[in-house]
């Protein structure tokens, strides 16, 4: 749990540009982010073979 919240924190911080879920920790992943005050800035792209890149927006989705 605590490396999915320095994921996130990178993330945020423009550490990185994006970070990559693998299938299988979804949706432990998801339960961390959507507790996130702004997690709509948060934007995931499925990608086939069913990973996750997420990448951070300046302006919310809606």
């Amino acid at each position: 749990m605590e490396l999915y919240r320095k994921k996130i924190e990178d993330l945020r911080n423009r550490e990185v540009q994006s970070i990559e879920i693998e299938k299988d920790e979804f949706l432990a992943f998801r339960q961390i982010l959507v507790n996130e005050p702004d997690f709509k800035h948060f934007r995931g792209e499925a990608k086939q073979g069913g990973n996750i890149v997420f990448t951070y927006l300046d302006i919310a989705r809606t």
